[in-house]
């Protein structure tokens, strides 16, 4: 036990504890209060009592009587005051009372605790080896002949942060009293004391509008709120410690052995038009794209829009057909060709929706529109080009390399690559590894075929990576970049119609944020959108990959609700993920479908999902868990119009 402001012990029995303690911190400032349910003369009569109340008053310390610790907050003594650490030494209903009565005694003083500890305080809990429940047990007990004390805990919204064996050695004159009521000390031999912290309060999601330039036009537009605490949180500006930054200078500065790396600083939208996705997507599905319904637009940039390009935003080609394969390009935009920019804007402004392909804009699931435009634009690679020689690379050819930038079919040779970074969106379904926001570092760069540009660049990735479990498969010529369970991070490919070239443009692709798990041992990668103090101030130092991440929510439980509903003909399933991932406040780490029934007689299907909460963020109850599972049908009746079985 370190050294802290001020100490509450509470259950104490013939206070020998409390002792120990006063005379460690003696020559310290920390303030000891020692209490008890007894009354006076009944704790009195504990073997040694009197003895361990004049050593606590001696070195300062205040001893309460009657004091209840499952009500703290009407304790009179204890009104106004605030402790930095609570102490609980093997509590006891007594007598001969079972687990669940004394689960419930953790949980009763859990909830009066909060109410007397200061806002980064600890509460320390003392049990008998077996008792808690949990792992750190040797032999752990059956889940429920446990106590159970990190769920009773996380009824009062405190997580379990440490888990250490009791120093008995530690406190000499220490005797251990009150088992089952008796004078009969507990089994202190590898006995744990349980630490205890507060969690950050779950907030609810908020609408959040965005303004941006969007093909030369400023837009203006709601950001789904179950995306809303994904943006704008600049893991990647300049000086930042977050392990995204701290992952994507690694790979950079691993690359930057063989290769020049520039890396745009230019800002990028978060929006894109169905044209810039149509132009330059690869293997995109659309379905999992955000499509955005616009609040307003303005016009002045369309105010030339001709009919060949609203032919282009409509999908259709020279001759005014419609292609063939999926583009993702929307069929509203059809009935106002040949209306002008007004009818063109009224179009922008219905809901996009996927099923029908209806919008005209959506939330980038990639930055290689953004990636290819950047590089068509002449001053951006002259300017780059001119860095990359003042910094000494006499290889690079400024007039060659914009060529092969800009039209992919020049005989030059480069060493460069060039860099874009930021966040992207993905649309889907909630699994373990599925992200809906991450971070992706996008490389791009022309080489000869002689020199396997893949090959290589695979082997360096593989060099940098594979200590941490990432795999190279090959496939179709391209390069995956696996890891057992999570499946793909990252993509080395080359352009469809460069392969057979003597040039190649080749892209890397990497999801930094997966990428930050395995490098950093995280248990969970929504650990990496925590506002919890103690998750950056462990990056702080900036830790070299390899460095384990130490969590702060110790072994925190999952709770498995089903839900079933009946739905009407025009159900979409990725607007139910949408609501869960609302309702849930982000706990809901698995989705599985479990069931459905088509009704034979009404245009209805039942559905019965399985849903998983758990949360390595938040102190996460069974109560709180039920709570967002009621809120959850709540809104899907109300959003999706869906009947509750």
């Amino acid at each position: 036990m370190s050294p802290s402001r001020s100490i509450l012990l509470v259950g104490e029995g013939n206070f020998s504890f409390s002792a120990s303690v006063s005379q460690l911190y003696r020559e310290t400032d920390t303030a000891v209060t020692a209490s008890c349910l007894q009354k006076q003369d009944e704790a009195m009569r504990h073997e040694g009592a009197a003895n361990s109340i004049q050593i606590i008053k001696d070195s300062g310390g205040t001893v309460l009587f009657e004091v209840d610790c499952t009500k703290l907050g009407e304790c009179a003594s204890l009104q106004g005051r605030v402790f930095d650490r609570v102490v609980f030494n093997f509590p006891h209903s007594g007598r001969k009372s079972g687990v669940k009565k004394n689960r419930e005694l953790l949980k009763r003083f859990f909830l009066s605790c909060v109410q007397v500890l200061a806002e980064d305080g600890e509460v320390h809990v003392s049990l008998c080896n077996g008792q808690g429940g949990t792992p750190v047990d040797q032999p752990k007990r059956e889940w429920h002949n446990s106590w159970q004390v990190a769920a009773m805990a996380s009824e009062a919204h405190l997580m379990l942060s440490d888990v250490h064996p009791f120093e008995n050695e530690k406190y000499q004159s220490y005797r251990c009293t009150g088992y089952r009521s008796q004078d009969k000390g507990f089994h202190v031999e590898k006995a744990l004391v349980h630490v205890f912290t507060r969690s950050l309060p779950y907030t609810s999601a908020q609408m959040i509008k965005v303004e941006e330039i969007v093909d030369g036009g400023k837009v203006l537009y709601n950001i789904p709120v179950e995306l809303s605490d994904y943006v704008f949180r600049d893991f990647l500006c300049s000086g930042s410690v977050h392990p995204v930054r701290l992952v994507q200078d690694f790979i950079l500065k691993g690359l930057a052995e063989k290769w020049s790396v520039s890396m745009t600083t230019e800002a990028v939208p978060l929006l894109l038009t169905a044209k810039q996705f149509q132009m330059f997507r690869c293997d995109l599905d659309t379905t999992q794209c955000y499509w955005i319904h616009l609040l307003e637009k303005d016009l002045s940039s369309d105010a030339n829009a001709t009919d060949k390009e609203i032919d282009q935003l409509s999908g259709l080609d020279s001759q005014g057909h419609k292609p063939t394969h999926d583009d993702g390009i929307l069929d509203k935009a059809d009935r106002v060709k040949g209306k002008g920019p007004e009818s063109l804007m009224s179009a922008c402004s219905l809901d996009g929706d996927p099923e029908c392909e209806s919008g005209l804009y959506l939330l980038r699931p990639s930055l290689l529109p953004q990636m290819k435009e950047l590089l068509t634009k002449a001053d951006f690679i002259n300017n780059t080009v001119n860095h990359d020689k003042s910094e000494g690379n006499k290889s690079v050819d400024g007039e060659g390399y914009k060529k092969d930038c800009a039209c992919e079919d020049s005989n030059s040779v480069s060493n460069l690559l060039f860099g874009i970074c930021g966040l992207v969106f993905r649309n889907v379904p909630i699994k373990l590894w599925a992200l809906p926001a991450y971070h992706e570092l996008l490389l791009r760069g022309v080489f000869p075929t002689k020199y396997e540009p893949i090959r290589v660049l695979g082997q360096m990735l593989e060099r940098l990576l594979s200590p941490y479990g990432v795999s190279l498969i090959t496939e179709q010529g391209d390069l995956h970049l696996t890891a057992q369970a999570m499946g793909l991070v990252g993509k080395v490919c080359a352009d469809n119609a460069a392969k057979n070239m003597s040039h190649a443009s080749i892209t890397v692709s990497l999801n930094l944020d997966l990428l930050a798990v395995l490098l950093f041992s995280l248990p969970d990668w929504r650990l990496l959108w925590s506002h919890d103090p103690r998750f950056i101030k462990q990056f702080a130092p900036c830790p070299s990959p390899g460095t384990p991440f130490q969590p702060f929510s110790l072994f925190p439980e999952a709770f498995t609700f089903d839900i079933s509903f009946w739905t009407g003909p025009t159900w979409q399933q990725r607007r139910f993920y949408a609501v869960v991932r609302e309702a849930s406040h982000g706990t809901v780490e698995q989705v599985k479908l479990m069931d459905t029934f088509s009704h034979p007689d009404l245009s209805q299907t039942s559905y019965c999902y399985r849903l998983v909460y758990h949360s390595h963020t938040h102190a996460l109850s069974h109560t709180r868990a039920l709570e967002f599972h009621k809120q959850l049908e709540s809104l899907l009746s109300s959003q999706l119009e869906v009947t509750i079985r």
